[in-house]
Parts: C-alpha cells; sequence; structure tokens
C-alpha cells in the first residue's frame, strides 16, 4: 500500500475544511431546529462552538501555507483563542442555572407587598372584596371577613411566600422547559410572577409577554408585561408604575 508523500498536510487541510464546515453547521442548526420543531436551543453555547470550529479551521488553513516563525505565533494565538473561548463557554453555562423558588421570593414577596400594600386588618377591596395583608381574601384557608381579628407582620408574610409561590408554580406551566433554565434569572421570575399574580395566571400565561419569552425574544417579552396598565380602556397610574418596574426588574442581567 503506497502512502502519499505529504499526507500530513493533506490530512490538516481537509481538517481545517471540515472545521470549517462543522462550524457553519453548528451555527445554523438551532434554527433549523426551530423551525421543524419549535423547540428553541441554547444560543449562546451553539454561537461560541460554531465561532470556535470556525476559527479553528481558518487557523488551520493559514498554519499550513505560513514560514515558521508566522506558524509559531499562529499557534500560540489559536491556543489563547480556544482557552478564551472554553472559559466563555464555562461562563455562560454557569450563568444559565435557573433561579430557585426560594430566589425568586425572596425578591418576589416585597416587591408583590409594596405594589399591593399592606394592611392587616381586614378591608373592602375597590370591588367590595373583604382583603388583608398583601390583597389576600383568604388567610390559612379561611375566607377573610370585616371584623376578622389583626394580623401581625409575621404572619402576612408567610401567607404572602404561599400564595406568591402558588402564582409562580401556575404560571410556569406556560413556559417552555427552555426557558425555564435558560431565561428565569429571580428577578426576571419575579416580574412575571408579580403580573400572574395581579391580573391571574391564566391572563398573564396566555400573554404576548409569555409568548414571547419562549420565542426568546426576552427583551420583547420584558416590554409586553407594561401592556397591562389599563383598567376599563383607561391607563391608571398606579398600573403604569406598577408595569413600568415590573419591566426593569425583567430586563435586570438581559
Amino acid at each position: 500500500m503506497n502512502i502519499v508523500p505529504n499526507w500530513r498536510r493533506v490530512v490538516a487541510l481537509s481538517l481545517s475544511f471540515w472545521m470549517q464546515i462543522a462550524g457553519l453547521g453548528v451555527l445554523i442548526w438551532p434554527e433549523l431546529k426551530y423551525a421543524f420543531t419549535g423547540e428553541d436551543s441554547d444560543p449562546v453555547f451553539f454561537w461560541w462552538l460554531g465561532v470556535l470550529l470556525l476559527l479553528a479551521g481558518i487557523a488551520g488553513r493559514l498554519y499550513e501555507q505560513s514560514e515558521s516563525k508566522l506558524r509559531e505565533w499562529l499557534r500560540i494565538a489559536g491556543l489563547v483563542a480556544i482557552l478564551f473561548l472554553l472559559a466563555v463557554l464555562l461562563a455562560t453555562t454557569v450563568r444559565a442555572a435557573p433561579a430557585t423558588e426560594q430566589e425568586t421570593l425572596d425578591i418576589a414577596v416585597p416587591f408583590v407587598l409594596k405594589k399591593e400594600g399592606v394592611r392587616l386588618v381586614a378591608y373592602l377591596d375597590i370591588v367590595g372584596e373583604p382583603t388583608i395583608c398583601g390583597g389576600l381574601t383568604t388567610a390559612a384557608g379561611i375566607k377573610v371577613y370585616i371584623g376578622m381579628p389583626p394580623m401581625t407582620m409575621a404572619q402576612c408574610l408567610d401567607l404572602m411566600r404561599k400564595k406568591v409561590a402558588e402564582y409562580r408554580r401556575g404560571l410556569h406551566r406556560y413556559f417552555k422547559a427552555t426557558t425555564i433554565e435558560m431565561r428565569l434569572p429571580a428577578t426576571r421570575d419575579t416580574a412575571y410572577t408579580s403580573l400572574a399574580y395581579n391580573v391571574g395566571v391564566g391572563t398573564a400565561g396566555k400573554s404576548t409577554a409569555v409568548r414571547r419569552l419562549n420565542d426568546g425574544q426576552v427583551a420583547a417579552g420584558c416590554d409586553a408585561i407594561t401592556w397591562f396598565n389599563k383598567a376599563g380602556r383607561r391607563v391608571i397610574r398606579g398600573l403604569f408604575e406598577r408595569r413600568k418596574d415590573e419591566k426593569a426588574l425583567c430586563l435586570m442581567g438581559l
């Protein structure tokens, strides 16, 4: 069997060519997957992997066509680029960890209480419903009534954590797995949970804000939260301010 005299160069050139093809494939794959299945992929991971493969292919081509000194510089530059990209991939993997319920509630409960207002004595809300604490109409399984014993702040906070957690879990049923894993840090989770607490899980879950977030349009989804600022076809100042603060929370870290 005869071996090609310059087989090392042939192999190196072939590898650099196929690395460039693989790089393009990796960049195109998430779009094809979404087009055919509707499932989103981690855009950051695939983008950096594609760039890494393309750079490796280009460097291989230059390396084979350069003088010895230039080859040494290309070897060093390639190593630095690979280390840099690996560090970026590691950082994005760590950052992708979804928020826990406790992390979200630590932000969401004070936020919702601030927006709803805290009253430890039962009162009639705007529609005449007996209410207490942060807009609760039931407390510990008992329907709130005018004249019931006042609530302590500790009791109010405990009930609010349970109630806000219920809304969060209900809303999460409308999110894709990718959304929960990659697009819901505690601050954004708080913004959407606060919206659900205010307008209802079903209304929030079927909203454009949720649909856009599921489609990977994070900023556009945060903007759509602000659409819920009216009552009776009229913009309400309190709702306008609440939605503005929810949007700011939603955009944090974007």
